[in-house]
This record gives C-alpha cells, structure tokens and sequence, in this order.
C-alpha cells in the first residue's frame, strides 16, 4: 500500500513523533510506501510531496514543529470570486494521480472535518487528533496538550517570584480561544488564584473582590490565569483588559504576560512522545485493515478509534462541573462567579 501523511492547521508539539509512529511502522512492520504531503492541503493541490523513508524518519521523535510544514488551507472553504479552481475535486484528482491508497491527516478540529468531507467524497482517509487546545471531541487528550500545560505552569511558577517581590497582581494569558483547558490544568498546577475560561461566564467585580479578600488577608500579590477567549466585551486582549480593570479598582499595581506562541514551540514532553507514536501506529494499523474513515483517539487509557463522522463540527470543552475546578473552588481559587 501506498499512503501519504500531512499536517494541517496550527503547529504542536509531538507532531513529528506522530509521522514517526505512521511512518515507521508503516515500512518496517506492513511493507507499505509513505509519502509526505508538505505544508497541509496545500501539498495536495500542488503535488508537492517526498517519499518519507527510514533516514528521513529518524531523528525527529523530538523535534518540536512538523518536518512536513503545515497550513491553513481549507478546501472546501467558499470560493471567494468567480474562476476559482475546485480545491475539492483537485485534491481528490492529485490523490488519484498520487496513486494513494490513504492519506493520513494530522491535525485539530477543523483538520478532522475537512478530512470527513474527503471521506464523503470516496478518499481512503485517517485523521489523527492534534491540538494543544485539548480540544478534540472524541478523545481524552489531544498531544501537544501535555507540552503546553508545562510551558505555561512554569512560566505561572517563575511569575510567583516576581509577583511576591513586588506585591503585585500578574495576569497570564495563556492559549484556548474555546476552550479553557491550558488555563485550568496550568493555573491549578501553578497555584494561580484566579482563573478565567471561555466556558465559565466571569464577573470582573468577583475578580476584583477576590484579589482584595487576599491584599485584606495580608497577601497582597496574586497570580491571575486567563484564556484568551474568554468573553470581555473589549477589542483588547484578555489580559491587557483584565489587567487593567483589577489596578483600576483595587489600586494594587497589576502587569500582564502573554505566553502566545512560546506555548506551541519547542521539544514535546515524554508523555506527548509517547501519545503521538501510539496513536500514529493504531492509524496505520487500520489502513493495513481498510478500517477508514476513522480518527484515532485515546479513550481510558487504550488507544482505539470512531469515526470521524461522530467526530467532525463538534468540541470537547470544560465541564463547569470539572473536579479541578470544584476542588479549586474548595480551597478558595475563584473562577470570576
């Protein structure tokens, strides 16, 4: 068999493990040939590929980024003027000439809907989930999450140094435009005391408060975690309009970082090494069994799959109801409520 592999949307750590564990397992244990697809959907429309064997393999099970390149190609996005060529129909006529036998796509939620739609239209296809967002339905976590999660809890604990010194309020404002997964698991793991996500509407007088009850208490610094889609009503960034609304009405000198793309680079953590290369050897495993149409996923600790059908259009968000933020709230974290 003859398959292709791209990466498509945002870059995330783990992604190359992931080629890694199609590629390698592909050659060594099915015979198959692998070809790369560079620079997500775009590779497809222009025919731009190159064969991936062993040496090109190897090597990059650490490698931050994707050896392939990536985009954000949308094919089946509407035709913006008359003239335009059917992105759609190209793809699938390269994907013929190609001569695949499947094309595995790497890549978040809008990556697994476009590649449901190739399947509809009789492309052999796999999807595998990646997003530092954590926020692919259909499996329990997404690789790259595991990474960003440390980047950002290190940075929360290196701001508690200067927060203390200098009594101040530090706002961290890190990835997740729909869902808060990053700021939860990194704001409770960097002992923030506030956190704000898109998925808990957030009362900025609550937040005030909350830091004043602390300055009353003697604890006149404070570590504010915030996801950068949480709904201001401000054309500023989240963490420049909170930042400001806390000095404005506590008077207690308040700064702002903005993790930004520091989240997404870099070397993956072992746990999203691993993930990624489970998942990408279960992909290959089911184009040797013509079982396509699916995305893997990890689902109670076993790497199994479902069909991208179930999955294309939908988000995993947090539970308002999620343990870390019953227990933060029991032990006094406010989530702006």
């Amino acid at each position: 068999m003859k398959i292709g592999i791209l990466s498509a949307g945002g870059d995330s750590p783990g992604i190359n493990a992931a080629i890694r564990g199609v590629g390698k397992t592909a050659i060594w244990h099915y015979g198959m040939e692998v070809i790369g697809i560079h620079n997500g959907f775009t590779g497809l429309l222009n025919k731009d590929i190159e064969v991936l064997d062993e040496g090109k393999l190897s090597g990059i099970l650490n490698l931050g980024g994707t050896i392939l390149g990536t985009s954000r190609e949308k094919p089946f996005k509407k035709k913006s003027e008359p003239g335009d060529i059917n992105k759609p129909l190209v793809i699938r006529q390269n994907y013929i000439e190609l001569g695949l036998d499947c094309m595995v796509c790497i890549g978040g939620n809008g990556t697994q809907k476009t590649a449901n739609r190739f399947s509809e239209m009789g492309l052999n296809v796999i999807g595998i989930p990646k997003t530092i967002d954590n926020d692919v339905w259909g499996t329990d976590i997404t690789f790259g999450f595991d990474t960003a999660v440390n980047i950002a809890t290190d940075a929360i604990d290196r701001l508690h140094s200067t927060a203390s010194s200098h009594k101040r309020v530090m706002v961290v404002e890190v990835m997740g435009h729909h869902a808060g997964w990053i700021a939860l698991y990194a704001g409770m793991a960097g002992g923030a005391d506030v956190i704000l996500i898109p998925e808990i509407e957030f009362d900025i007088n609550k937040v005030n408060e909350a830091i004043l009850n602390r300055s009353k208490r003697g604890k006149p610094s404070s570590i504010v975690v915030v996801a950068e889609g949480i709904k201001t009503g401000s054309s500023k960034r989240p963490a420049d309009y909170i930042s400001h609304a806390i000095e404005e009405a506590t008077g207690i000198e308040t700064r702002e970082t903005v993790l930004g793309y520091i989240q997404r680079g870099g070397s993956p953590s072992p746990f999203d090494r691993n993930l990624a290369t489970r998942l990408g050897s279960h992909a290959t495993e089911l184009i040797a069994n013509k079982q396509f149409g699916q995305m893997v996923c990890l689902k109670e600790e076993k790497i199994t799959s479902l069909p991208l059908s179930e999955v294309a259009g939908k988000l995993k968000l947090v539970d308002p109801e999620h343990d870390l933020i019953t227990q933060g709230e029991r032990m006094g974290i406010s989530f702006g409520k």
